[in-house]
Order: C-alpha cells, then sequence, then structure tokens
C-alpha cells in the first residue's frame, strides 16, 4: 500500500465536493444552534454591516450639498454657516462608516474564531478516530499542512464572504439605487455593467491561476514532508552521511514550487492589468455621461462631485473585490481539503449497541480468528486458544508469525475478517472502544516519547496523577534513581521523541506511565528488550509482581522471559504450530526447541535474541483480581 501523498488530500477541478457545498457545510458554525450569545452577536454585526453602508453610501451626498452650497452666485450665497455644517456631516458620516467597520468586527470575531477552534477540534478528534492503516499511511508535514490550511480558510471565508464580499455587493446596490433614483438609468446601467465586467473577468482568470495555486499547494506540502521527515530522521542522516542526498530532494520539491509561483505571478499581472483596465473603461464612461449632464444644466457641478465619489469609492470595493474572490476561491479549495480528511470513514467504528466493557474474571478467548491486510495476504488464519483467568500464557514466533497483528486485534486497531476475540465472553466488536482501550495499556517495543518533562510523559498514563503516584511508578519501573540524579529530576524535558533519552530510559518511562494507568489490561511490546540484564530482572520482577493472580497473555520474541509460563503457543506462518509448557515443549524437539537452540548459539547470554529484533510484542492480560 502506498504511502499517502499530501495532494492526495486536495480537490481535483473536476471532484470534490464545490463551491457552494463547501460553502454551505460552513455555514452551522457560523450559526450554531447550541449557542444563542453567538448568533445574537451574528444579527448585530449584520445589523452594524447595513448601518455602515448606508452611512457609507450618504459620504459623496453630503459632499456634492457642500459644493453645491459653496457654488452659488455670491449675492445669492447663504450664510457661510451651511457649508460648514454640511462639511462636519461629511466628516461625522466618514468617521461612522469606520465606526460601524470596527465594531463589526470586533462583535463578530468570537464568531470568527469559536467557529475556527470547534472545526479545528473536530478534525483533531476525527483524526484520532481513523483507523491505524490509515495513520501508517499518512505523511504528517503534508496532513498537518491541510489542517493549518483548512481551518485558516475557514476564518477567511467567515470574514470574506459575510462581511467583506457582501458588503461589497450591498454597497454596489445602495449606490446603483441611487444613481438611478437622481439621475436615469444610464448611470446606474454603466455601473452595472462596469461591475459585471469586472466580476466575469475575475472569475475567469481566476478559475484559469487555481491551477498555479494547486500546484503551489502540493510542492508546499510535499517540500515540507520532506523536510519534516528528514529532521526528524536526523540520526540516520548522519549515519549514512546523507545530507547531500536529503538537500537535493528537498530543492526538487522547492524547484517546482518555484516554478509554480513564477507562473503564479505572471498570471496575477495580466489579472490586475484586466481589472484597472475595466475600471478605467467604467469611469471614463460614467464622467463623460455626467459632464454632458452638467453642461446641459441638468446635473449641477455638486452632483458631478458626487458621481465622480461614489465610482471612487466603488472603485476600493471593486479592487478588493479580486482579492477577496482569490481568496474565497483559495480559502474553498484549502477547506476542501480538510473536509475530504472529515469524510475519511473511520475502518473501525462503535455499534449502535455498543456497550461498555465490564471486566469480572478476566479470559481471553481467540475463537477461530483469521485476519488479513489483502486477501491474498493472509496473516493469522484459524487461531484459536483460551487464556483462563489467573494463568500466564505466552505466545512466541519468529518475525512475521504475526505476534504483533494480536496485539492490535486485541486493542482494535484493526477488526478479525473471520471469527471473534471475546473477554470475559463479550466479543469486544460489541463494546465500545473507548472501554476496551481504558481497560488496557501498552508498552511498546519502539517507545516514542511527547517533547515535554519526564513527570508528563509518566502522568500521561493518567493525567491528574499526583506527584508521588508517578514517583511510585518510576519505582516499579526501576527509573526513580536515574531520574533523582538528573540536575532537574522530574522536570527534565526529553527532547523531541525522547531523543535526549537512551532506549532503555525510555523504555522505563513508557512502562511507569502504564503502570501508572494501573489496567486490567496490559500489552508488552517487548518492554524490555532495550534494558540490561540488571534492569530487566528488575523491571521483570515488578512485571510479575502487577500480574499476581491475574490473567495474563505474553507475546514475546525472547523466550527468556516466558520460560515460566503456564502454557505457551507457538507462532509459525500465522498459525499455532505447537502448545504447552517450556519443558514440555523443549523434549518435543519441535519448532519451539529449534528457536530455544538458535537463541543461545554462539552467545553465553541466556537472553540473546532469536533474529535481532523486527516486530515483535509482548502482551500481558490482566484480569480484576
Amino acid at each position: 500500500m502506498r504511502a499517502r501523498n499530501p495532494g492526495d488530500y486536495a480537490p481535483s477541478p473536476s471532484a470534490g465536493t464545490g463551491d457552494w457545498r463547501t460553502i454551505s457545510r460552513m455555514l452551522p458554525y457560523l450559526w450554531p444552534q447550541d449557542a444563542p450569545a453567538l448568533r445574537l452577536r451574528v444579527v448585530i454585526a449584520v445589523l452594524m454591516l447595513v448601518a455602515g453602508k448606508i452611512v457609507t453610501v450618504s459620504v459623496p451626498w453630503f459632499y456634492k450639498q457642500a459644493v453645491d452650497a459653496l457654488s452659488v452666485r455670491p449675492e445669492a450665497a447663504a450664510s457661510v454657516a451651511v457649508p460648514f455644517g454640511l462639511l462636519i456631516a461629511y466628516g461625522a458620516a466618514r468617521l461612522g462608516q469606520q465606526a460601524f467597520t470596527e465594531f463589526q468586527d470586533l462583535v463578530f470575531s468570537r464568531v470568527v474564531e469559536r467557529a475556527v477552534r470547534t472545526l479545528g477540534l473536530k478534525t483533531f478528534r476525527h483524526l484520532h478516530r481513523l483507523s491505524l492503516r490509515f495513520h501508517l499511511d499518512r505523511q504528517t508535514g503534508g496532513l498537518s499542512r491541510v489542517i493549518e490550511r483548512g481551518t485558516r480558510g475557514m476564518e477567511l471565508l467567515l470574514r470574506l464572504v459575510l462581511f467583506r464580499a457582501g458588503t461589497s455587493a450591498l454597497e454596489l446596490v445602495f449606490v446603483c439605487s441611487i444613481l438611478w433614483s437622481l439621475f436615469d438609468w444610464r448611470f446606474a446601467a454603466v455601473t452595472a455593467g462596469t461591475i459585471g465586467g469586472y466580476a466575469l473577468f475575475t472569475m475567469m482568470v481566476t478559475e484559469w491561476r487555481l491551477g498555479f495555486r494547486r500546484v503551489m499547494n502540493q510542492t508546499d506540502a510535499e517540500a515540507s514532508t520532506k523536510a519534516i521527515d528528514s529532521l526528524l530522521n536526523y540520526e540516520t542522516v548522519k549515519y549514512f552521511g546523507n545530507e547531500g542526498h536529503e538537500a537535493r530532494r528537498y530543492d526538487t520539491a522547492l524547484q517546482g514550487y518555484e516554478q509554480a509561483a513564477l507562473r503564479s505571478k505572471a498570471s496575477l499581472v495580466f489579472l490586475n492589468l484586466g481589472q484597472g483596465a475595466i475600471i478605467a473603461l467604467g469611469l471614463v464612461i460614467i464622467m463623460a455621461l455626467a459632464a454632458v449632464e452638467v453642461r446641459d444644466g441638468a446635473m449641477t457641478v455638486g452632483d458631478f462631485v458626487m458621481v465622480n465619489g461614489y465610482l471612487i469609492q466603488l472603485a476600493a470595493p471593486l479592487g478588493f473585490l479580486g482579492v477577496v474572490y482569490r481568496e474565497i476561491k483559495q480559502a474553498v479549495t484549502d477547506m476542501q481539503a480538510m473536509f475530504a480528511l472529515l469524510d475519511q470513514a473511520p475502518e473501525v467504528s462503535d455499534r449502535p449497541e455498543a456497550r461498555p466493557l465490564a471486566v469480572s474474571g478476566g479470559s481471553i478467548r481467540f475463537e477461530g480468528v483469521g485476519f488479513f491486510y489483502a486477501p491474498d495476504r493472509p496473516i493469522l488464519t484459524d487461531i484459536s486458544f483460551e487464556v483462563p483467568a489467573g494463568t500466564r500464557t505466552a505466545i512466541v514466533g519468529a518475525s512475521g508469525a504475526g505476534k504483533s497483528t494480536l496485539t492490535r486485534l486485541l486493542f482494535r486497531f484493526y477488526d478479525v475478517t473471520a471469527g471473534r476475540i471475546l473477554i470475559d465472553g463479550q466479543d469486544i466488536r460489541d463494546v465500545t472502544q473507548d472501554s476496551l482501550r481504558a481497560a488496557i495499556g501498552v508498552v511498546p517495543q519502539d517507545t516514542v516519547l511527547f517533547n515535554d518533562t519526564i513527570a508528563y510523559n509518566i502522568a500521561y498514563g493518567r493525567p491528574g496523577a499526583t506527584r508521588d503516584e508517578v514517583e511510585h511508578a518510576a519505582r516499579l519501573a526501576a527509573l526513580h534513581a536515574f531520574v533523582t540524579a538528573l540536575p532537574q529530576g522530574y522536570d527534565t524535558v526529553v527532547g523531541e521523541r525522547g531523543l535526549k533519552l537512551s532506549g532503555g530510559e525510555k523504555q522505563r518511562v513508557a512502562i511507569a506511565r502504564t503502570l501508572l494507568k494501573a489496567p486490567p489490561l496490559l500489552i508488552l511490546d517487548e518492554a524490555t528488550s532495550a534494558l540490561d540484564t540488571r534492569t530487566e530482572q528488575g523491571i521483570q520482577g515488578a512485571l510479575m509482581q502487577v500480574a499476581q493472580n491475574r490473567t495474563t497473555l505474553v507475546i514475546a520474541h525472547r523466550l527468556s522471559t516466558v520460560v515460566d509460563a503456564d502454557s505457551i503457543l507457538v507462532l509459525d506462518q500465522g498459525r499455532i504450530a505447537e502448545r504447552g509448557r517450556h519443558a514440555d515443549l523443549l523434549a518435543a524437539g519441535g519448532l519451539y526447541a529449534a528457536m530455544w537452540q538458535r537463541q543461545h548459539e554462539g552467545s553465553a547470554a541466556p537472553d540473546a535474541e532469536i533474529d535481532g529484533g523486527g516486530e515483535h510484542s509482548s502482551v500481558v492480560r490482566s484480569a480484576v483480581p
């Protein structure tokens, strides 16, 4: 299965939900049903929008009145207080125009920020609900860009559609109505024609330019993904001396972005020049009409100035309309990509009648379990066994035998393709995933820690745990002495992915946080493989104490950790080949005996690994005593 590229989330011109459908999916966040205070803010903001535009279109009218008052013959001039009053009204209208805009933005900001927060949180939660298969295929850098652009696109849409494009359209309607009512239809027709031609030209050219923008987005995400991937694997790059190779890969992506950006810039110049030409032509035509009317005495000089003022006032929103349209189209494209993520259906989901898992005795049963990632590649076939309450059963096998898959099925990262898995008689597909996973603690073989303190990483097993509880878990994991020897103790920051700690130290942190969680079901993924013999023995003792009187299922690669199991199952090519106790399996001289022999060949250490590692896991199933 190929890795998913960032461009996979970008809609193509012929695919996707469509611009209007995307905008319609955004509207519920603008009018939240469970937040009447926010809906009231929307209403107030809209009223301010209308009031602000009424004030805006009054500005040229006040200016016209002042010009007419000053243009009369001296012997007929009225008191000079008249134009002064109009000029004061003119200034007040301009101030009111700005005041309404600022207060409208202030009132609406909370609506916008809450909508962005709600959608961002919804997307974040949805990503955590998606299947393990999806996240194994993902490219983190490109995925983060999709989410970042999508939330930013929503903010732009909320602000631009309602309070930029909407206000511009409302102002154009007001202006055309005023010109028609005060003069004649020709002024309104020229204004409408100019606006229509401008809008049509802008949409056509913008649609053409969007192809360049999509390429820019894809190459930008590709460059970001390669940079993040390279930096996360800093040590591997150094091991192989591949700094030059990584720089060339990154530069290839940057070159693609550079070419697309240059084409986008050239098309932008064409768009701007075309828009300017349309506005200039409209200005010339309507001013010529006004000039003829003044010459014939049908219009005053103040009327001429008012027409000019309206057109200049319209030029600003018309010029901004091009930017708004481009931003809206880009925001819609970005939101379509994010909605495509939200439309990804989880591979594993709760059934409508799912109920919480109830752990009583703690027995585990696999009944005829089969699983495959692809139909032509079976991983597990007819796996059946039971782990009675209070016993300890181990599952071993060579790399690729399917041991890790068993843990993933038990955790419900995937659902079985045949058979069923029962916990205390309950099919795990019939219980909620939250309750199932709340009952499971995991210590993975490859431990990845958060870039935070040691205390935070341990407390992650049970957020809200006290420092004493954190330290107690660290003692059980043989970690406390090491931590207290550090200058900052439990407040030591472990670095990106825990790189400031050794493999053994990271593993002990992982064990401590799982012990702190104290779950009835404990999954260990070769939990002591990175530790020295003495530390491993101490942790094994702690784990044995935790597992005492509980049902325990151990899936291991290193046989020395399971020699005292009540029963051992040997997996071979996805099937159970042997089962029995350690001594019985050795006496049988089969697969297990051969694995035990290879484990000790050429090594004096009894815990030498079979084949040097790989995909392995241990699972300890603990029932409530």
